[in-house]
This record gives C-alpha cells, sequence and structure tokens, in this order.
C-alpha cells in the first residue's frame, strides 16, 4: 500500500477542530496554550514524533490556520481510550491568524490535504514545500 505521508516528505502536522461545532474560539481565548491534541491511531499517528512542526486548522465558517508549533512527544494511548498527541502550540490572536481564503489564493497551497478532504481524520499533514508557503503567510 502506497503511503500518503513519509518522513521524506511531511513538512508539518496538521491538526483540526471544527471552529462551528465546538466553541474554539472561546476555549482559546481563556487559555491559547494547546497542550494535547486528539489523533486517529494508524501509520500516521505512528509516525509522529517529538520536534516536528503542527499546524492547527479550524474548519468552519472561521477556518484557516489558528496556530503553529510542535510535536512534544509521539502519539499515544491515553486513560480515556483515545490517542493524542501533546504538543506545544499557541493559537494566535485573531488578527494574526491565517484565513482559508488567503491560503486557496495561494497556488503552492490550493492543493493542501485539508482543501482536498476536509472531513478527513487527524492528522493531516503539509509536505515540506507547502509548510515552507504557509510560513510565508504565518507572519509572527
Amino acid at each position: 500500500m502506497q503511503r500518503t505521508v513519509t518522513a521524506e516528505n511531511l513538512g508539518a502536522w496538521v491538526l483540526k477542530g471544527n471552529a462551528d461545532r465546538v466553541d474554539l474560539a472561546g476555549r482559546f481565548a481563556d487559555e491559547p496554550r494547546v497542550g494535547q491534541w486528539c489523533v486517529r491511531p494508524g501509520y500516521r499517528a505512528r509516525l509522529m514524533r517529538a520536534g516536528q512542526p503542527v499546524v492547527f486548522w479550524a474548519s468552519g465558517s472561521r477556518a484557516g490556520v489558528w496556530g503553529v508549533g510542535r510535536l512534544t512527544g509521539p502519539a499515544e494511548l491515553l486513560d480515556d481510550g483515545g490517542w493524542h498527541v501533546p504538543l506545544d502550540l499557541a493559537i494566535a490572536p485573531e488578527p494574526l491568524r491565517v484565513p482559508r481564503s488567503v491560503l486557496r489564493d495561494d497556488a503552492r497551497l490550493a492543493d493542501i490535504e485539508v482543501f482536498r478532504q476536509p472531513q478527513a481524520s487527524n492528522p493531516s499533514f503539509l509536505t515540506v514545500e507547502q509548510f515552507a508557503a504557509l510560513r510565508s503567510h504565518w507572519v509572527r
């Protein structure tokens, strides 16, 4: 079976949350640091390692990149029965987030996985080239 993500083409993991189904804006206004996020077990979760870049993608009506950070360890099964990955990630204030429309207008990002498969489970990913293109929009 052909694997979409490899150690060689991985630029960053993309972790998603639906900002219309859950009050992510409220949650992150109270606490912008994200220490862990759920992932689906599988080969992608097994590739996750400390130090790899991670992007937080909010889906829904306010879709876009809300944060960029790093994994602090591998994906793990927690006591609640779910798989999570530990993170060092901060959600940016709303004016600094990169909206979906900006990314869609960039030809280098028009084909990213979250556009092609928006309903896919966590984690998604960006290639090395796509992550470099995204960083050109992520001004900090």
